[in-house]
């Protein structure tokens, strides 16, 4: 283990940084805000919903197309490209312009560089340079994601007994001028990382370069596509609607934020069981594991109230988010090779 973490140490750490400011275009952080932009924009929980569902579906489908950008520039352009994206994104919320369609690009925005593009670029970079070790790389850099998840729920609660939402997202905007920095520090040498990573593959035949249209005729794709998106799409829609979860379960905001606590110590639980796991058995295998979790989580829902079952709620949706993400990361770089 000690040979892993001197092996690369500067790239873990901007695997960890960039998908842990990713966390500003994901469900949970933008959740914390549901209730302000519903009546800033006069929308139901149900209105909201629909432009939120259609603004991650189109990112969604648009990344697919500029995520291959990261095989044909440098990391540190893209790097820096998705960063400028989420700042902008998050300088958008501040601004709060009181226009429906501003209100979609801005989710738009967010959504597509943070929740899809920083997190893909962590994802991806780990399982490229890492080798063997990627199911640990990609778990020590969701640690990022999970801190967020962690400490920017109580943060922002805290925050917003004080500012007002614009000016929370204001502070969010300046943190990432402090990341870009960092990024640039911590990829100072990418250059000559991808060389070597380059010589490497070059005589690997399950590396060979993917097109989008062979990917699209291969079989696995579509075997292994509904156990890639089900996690998210049920872990989105659990979070965005978290508080209107909660108050039909008659659970405090106070639990929430509390909660998260639970939840960000469990994703680390969880990433610690699944990273060993990817890099010891095949990906391929042991996926449907990572589906459990997540099921014990809505049969909760479905049946039970108790407190007790709050807590029971939390730690499974923790260690849904810990063993999902690098299990999904690696499954595709097992199938397709780490150069597509």
């Amino acid at each position: 283990m000690k040979n892993f973490f001197l092996y690369d140490p500067k790239l873990l750490l901007y695997g960890f940084l960039i998908i842990f400011f990713a966390s500003y275009g994901q469900t949970f952080f933008i959740s914390l805000f549901n209730l302000e932009i519903r009546n800033h924009y006069n929308l139901t929980d149900g209105q909201f919903g629909l432009v939120y569902a259609i603004a991650t579906t189109l990112s969604s489908l648009l990344l697919v197309g500029f995520a291959k950008l990261i095989d044909h520039i440098d990391l540190r352009l893209y790097s820096f490209i998705v960063s400028a994206g989420i700042f902008l994104a998050c300088l958008g919320m501040f601004f709060f312009i009181e226009n429906i369609l501003f209100l979609f690009l801005i989710i738009f925005a967010l959504r597509f560089f943070g929740q899809g593009a920083m997190s893909h670029a962590g994802e991806t970079t780990m399982a490229r340079y890492f080798g063997k070790n990627r199911g640990k790389a990609i778990s020590i850099a969701t640690l990022g994601g999970m801190s967020g998840v962690m400490f920017l729920p109580i943060i922002v609660i805290n925050l917003t007994n004080t500012y007002t939402i614009n000016q929370v997202w204001l502070m969010a905007s300046i943190t990432i001028v402090f990341f870009i920095p960092l990024l640039f520090i911590t990829l100072h040498n990418q250059s000559s990382r991808h060389i070597k990573f380059k010589k490497k593959i070059v005589s690997d035949p399950l590396n060979k370069k993917w097109r989008t249209r062979d990917v699209l005729k291969n079989t696995k794709f579509y075997t292994y596509l509904p156990l890639s998106i089900t996690p998210s799409f049920i872990s989105t829609g659990l979070m965005f609607h978290q508080i209107f979860i909660f108050n039909q379960k008659g659970w405090s905001m106070e639990m929430l934020g509390n909660g998260y606590l639970l939840v960000g110590l469990f994703s680390i639980i969880g990433l610690l069981i699944g990273g060993p796991i990817i890099d010891k058995f095949d990906t391929r295998k042991t996926v449907l594991t990572a589906l459990l979790p997540l099921f014990v989580c809505v049969m909760i829902l479905l049946f039970f109230d108790n407190y007790l079952f709050f807590i029971m709620y939390m730690i499974f949706y923790g260690l849904n988010f810990g063993i999902t993400i690098p299990f999904i990361g690696a499954l595709w770089a097992e199938i397709y090779g780490v150069e597509s």
